[in-house]
């Protein structure tokens, strides 16, 4: 069972891809367990601000939100076995242990995201 220095890594792993964007971004939370960040536009359908993504440490792993992927799926297709096994629902991947590889991975889905929302206006 992974303990609470592992997940601390993980976090502090995953938070590194997030905070590249908190320039351009607003950061909502910023604590040990949350980091979570929202785009500067509001939604013309849902009339709140856009949430972009977050790192949440859980129970029993932490957990990745990329809300791009969500609102964009096609940015999913070629995506690694590897990270299609970490996903829950659709647009959370959730980890117990750093995977670099899986790190690097996600960074350039996040990045493709980024890119998908400057695109629509979002950011």
């Amino acid at each position: 069972m992974p303990n609470v220095d592992q997940f601390t890594q993980v976090f502090q792993g995953l938070k590194l891809i997030l905070q590249q964007y908190a320039p351009e971004m607003d950061v909502k939370t910023n604590t040990d367990e949350v980091y979570y960040l929202n785009t500067h536009q509001i939604n013309p359908i849902y009339k709140q601000i856009t949430f972009f993504g977050s790192v949440q440490v859980k129970k029993n792993y932490v957990s990745y939100y990329l809300m791009p992927v969500y609102a964009c799926p096609d940015l999913l297709q070629g995506i690694s076995i590897g990270l299609q096994k970490r996903m829950q629902g659709k647009s959370c991947f959730n980890f117990k242990v750093v995977d670099e590889e899986l790190f690097k991975e996600l960074a350039v889905l996040t990045e493709k995201g980024y890119q998908a929302y400057l695109a629509r206006g979002w950011v």
